[in-house]
């Protein structure tokens, strides 16, 4: 699973990283002005009072003291003794008032104070004591900062910390929290530190330009169910006042028309007809706000999850105008060391930024950006903070991601292997640490690294204990335990434990077998293109594709490989897959950039099919999914006992009232909300978890029930509906992708990525191929064991036996050799990666001295003495 789905949660964050480059910057950075890019040092108070008699004569100024700045409270304190020091005058929130009367102000809203110490003209006879005191005092009260209030509502600020002496620009003693992206002081005001917004876009509103008004061009308001009525009437009298058809599509209203339509009349008011019920045909005058702002104001405005949920649907992610994506402040953005601001080295990727470090502190290096003597003594101990935990990130094959990373794009290996790295570099001893499958998403490349940080853990003094099926980690671990022999009612024993020899001796380990190559998986065909067919790309280009071109040969089987970051899964899940899915499906999500895509004309239907849950809620189960409970109701409905007392199908569901039980609404449990501490979930009294009422449970086949019905694995199902085809057919293809064991009635929330994913597979393998579909799939064979490859592999070669394309991205080796075409990406990560190192038959790639893919492959495969 990911880390946190929260925008303001980063690589960076979550590594504790960006804390440590915060303190740093706080410390040894270097602010610049944010007019003129020059340094700003520290000015003295004759420098403030020769500044402020540089200003025009007679010119009059107030000297304030921001003694609060932007802090919540009713800081009744302060101002009491404001009072008894002498001031008679403060300026609050912007407002000046006169501290003898009574000022109230809310606890908790931000506040701003400043004294009121002097007012003056500048004037030939003006009291250079009086203004240096006035000065003095100033800094005194507000700890180093002033502000001159001019007459023309024009500001001078100065410090006597950090000040621009050309353009009269002064900033605040710099802190940690002045780069925090969640802090007031460092987040950007616009975007409040998210880096971006969202706002409509018009092309969401209307997506088909060649339909009418009439035909429903305006997307939100068409689909407004009883409303669309009312919107047509909205729409009417506009056209009728500014001469515009209803019936004209949209492509073809001129450019004023449509800035009306979605901009609004402005100032302008329409005359609106209204049919009320009550009162007749009424007419009221009033400005046309237009659909963009329309719906800009009502998502502002809703308190409604649900309609913020569906206004989105017609919005974009827009970056930023004023931090540009940055997240902080511009003055924060400001401070620099050597001439990289925090934001900067966020946006390196791991490996650039460790080799940065290492550039600055070194003392020998002839880069101009290294560290002065005086730098590195403050900032040594941070550095070494910041580049071991950058060290860790590397050692576990995550060198090609950025700091800036959101959290919520790291699938779950990444961000398993995040939470590794942050725990060695806290440097805990004695501590079990429980992973499950941090090998997800690594190339066999990287697996070494991955093995030295699980090693270095426990050379700390700790145990690691990891649920894998990744040969290399099993082969490096110092205890095994094997469960088996099965999975589900099947499984749930010890097999076999103890070290390596150990596992492999066992008779009865199937892993084992696999281990010492007595058993191996052998499922490639070695097809030959054959229709001369392609899906072609040129010019890919997004994130670090390095616009590319690449030809993907029709019904074979297709693998795209290459180590972690090298831009695997931008090329099919952001290129491929959505630039087809536009074109086939109707797909309204954009794809990354690339320049053209040929062939989609072969294709008649294109499914991704991941490892999200086949249903959001415990009523979604294999059973419902493939549909094989709806033949089972349909059963249970023709029973004679059902047809006497008249039951429907209906009455075999647990989602509707009639059979199920009201008590707990079908769910057999009952969910306790404990406010702040975890639900608790009781069985249900009533029906004691069987989620029917009596009458529907004393309806029986062969002496089950329909809640015994939905208790039983695949298996057992399969066998009691053997004579059932239109049932036994869909629950055979659930066992041939090695789900057996699964319950039908199993809860979605309770099924692991890898299971959801085969049950989709099955799904498919259970429709009617056209033959002309394209399969895509993203790591199938995360949480597989070598059996269950062994079978996934099989079921991928039947879907291609059907005439049909099947698409992955697997660094498997197993699964790789079984493929009947590679397009191997790299040769590194990150920006080193992103172009295409071999593209050919299997066969050949272990013939390319560039590709680590072919390297291992070939290793691999002679290994097991299975060498094509």
């Amino acid at each position: 699973r990911g880390i946190s789905k929260n925008p303001r949660s980063t690589v960076g964050t979550t590594t504790e990283i960006y804390d440590y480059l915060r303190i740093l910057f706080a410390r040894i950075g270097t602010p610049h002005c944010i007019k003129c890019n020059k340094e700003v040092k520290k000015q003295s108070i004759q420098q403030i009072v020769d500044s402020i008699k540089s200003l025009p004569i007679n010119t009059k100024f107030m000297i304030l003291s921001p003694i609060i700045r932007h802090r919540k409270g009713e800081h009744k304190e302060t101002l009491n003794i404001a009072r008894k020091s002498g001031f008679i005058r403060a300026r609050i929130n912007g407002e000046i008032k006169e501290l003898s009367e009574k000022i109230e102000l809310e606890k908790n809203k931000w506040h701003t104070i400043e004294i009121i110490v002097d007012r003056l003209q500048i004037n030939n006879e003006i009291d250079n004591d009086r203004l240096t005191n006035s000065i003095e005092t100033s800094l005194k009260l507000s700890e180093g900062l002033i502000k001159i209030a001019l007459s023309n509502n024009k500001e001078i600020q100065y410090s006597d910390t950090f000040s621009c002496p050309d353009c009269n620009i002064s900033i605040e003693e710099i802190e940690p929290r002045n780069f925090s992206f969640n802090s007031p002081k460092g987040a950007c005001d616009t975007c409040s530190g998210i880096g971006h917004s969202l706002k409509v876009n018009p092309k969401l509103i209307i997506p088909n330009n060649k339909l009418s008004i009439e035909q429903g061009a305006i997307a939100p308001w068409f689909r407004s169910g009883g409303y669309a009525n009312i919107y047509l009437g909205i729409f009417t009298s506009i056209s009728e006042q500014f001469k515009f058809s209803l019936q004209t599509p949209i492509k073809n209203l001129s450019d004023e028309n449509l800035k009306l339509i979605l901009y609004g009349s402005k100032s302008k008011p329409i005359k609106f007809n209204y049919v009320s019920r009550r009162f007749g045909k009424m007419r009221y005058d009033r400005k046309f706000e237009g659909i963009v702002n329309n719906l800009a104001r009502r998502y502002k405005q809703t308190n409604s999850e649900g309609s913020r949920e569906d206004i989105e649907k017609y919005m974009s992610k827009v970056i930023c105008p004023e931090c540009n994506g940055f997240r902080l402040q511009k003055e924060s953005l400001q401070v620099k060391i050597s001439n990289k601001n925090i934001i900067d080295l966020t946006f390196l990727n791991i490996s650039e930024l460790s080799k940065w470090f290492k550039e600055i502190v070194n003392s020998k290096s002839k880069n101009s950006v290294k560290l002065n003597k005086t730098e590195l003594l403050i900032g040594e101990r941070l550095i070494n903070e910041i580049t071991s935990r950058l060290e860790f990130l590397i050692g576990i094959g995550l060198k090609y991601l950025s700091l800036s990373r959101a959290s919520g794009t790291l699938s779950g290996g990444e961000a398993q292997r995040i939470r590794l790295a942050t725990q060695i570099g806290s440097g805990l001893t004695g501590v079990i640490y429980v992973c499950d499958e941090p090998s997800i998403g690594l190339h066999a490349a990287d697996d070494q690294m991955l093995i030295n940080t699980l090693k270095k853990l426990r050379d700390l003094g700790n145990t690691v204990l990891i649920v894998e099926h990744d040969e290399a980690i099993i082969r490096s671990a110092d205890y095994i335990i094997d469960m088996g022999p099965g999975a589900g009612e099947s499984g749930g024993k010890i097999i076999a434990k103890g070290n390596l020899n150990n596992i492999i001796k066992s008779t009865r380990s199937i892993t084992g077998a696999y281990l010492s190559h007595k058993k191996i998986i052998n499922n490639s065909k070695n097809r030959n293109i054959l229709n001369n067919k392609y899906i072609k790309v040129y010019g890919a280009s997004e994130n670090n594709l390095d616009n590319i071109n690449i030809k993907i040969p029709l019904g074979l089987f297709v693998a795209i490989t290459g180590v972690s970051g090298s831009g695997k899964s931008t090329l099919v899940n952001e290129i491929i897959y959505k630039s087809i899915a536009q074109k086939v499906n109707k797909s309204k999500n954009t794809p990354g950039k690339f320049q053209s895509i040929d062939g989609t004309e072969f294709i008649d239907k294109i499914v991704n099919i991941d490892q999200s849950p086949i249903g959001r809620t415990p009523r979604s189960n294999p059973a419902t999914y493939t549909g094989t409970f709806t033949y089972i109701r349909e059963l249970f409905a023709n029973l004679p006992e059902s047809k006497s007392r008249g039951y429907k199908p209906g009455r075999f569901s647990f989602n509707v009232k009639g059979g199920r039980c009201e008590n707990c609404s079908g769910d057999g449990v009952i969910n306790i909300e404990m406010q702040f501490l975890p639900d608790v979930s009781i069985s249900c009294d009533s029906c004691k978890g069987k989620r029917y009422n009596r009458e529907a449970l004393e309806i029986e086949m062969r002496k089950k029930n329909i809640s015994d019905i939905l208790s039983m694995s695949v298996e057992q199902a399969s066998a009691f509906f053997s004579k059932i085809p239109s049932i036994k057919n869909k629950l055979e293809t659930l066992k041939n992708v090695g789900l057996g064991y699964i319950k039908l009635g199993q809860p979605s929330t309770q099924l692991s990525g890898g299971e959801a994913q085969r049950i989709k597979l099955s799904s498919e393998l259970s429709k009617r191929s056209t033959g002309k579909t394209l399969y895509i799939l993203d790591e199938p064979t995360t949480g597989l064991s070598f059996e269950d490859c062994n079978m996934l592999i099989n079921v991928l070669q039947k879907l291609v036996e059907g005439g049909n394309t099947v698409l992955i991205i697997e660094h498997h080796l197993d699964v790789i050799k079984s493929a009947d075409w590679i397009i191997d990406l790299g040769p590194g990560a990150g920006e080193e990666g992103g172009k295409v190192i071999y593209e050919g038959y299997t066969k050949n790639i272990m013939s390319n001295k560039l590709s680590l893919t072919g390297k291992f492959l070939k290793s691999h495969l002679m290994k097991t003495g299975n060498n094509k």
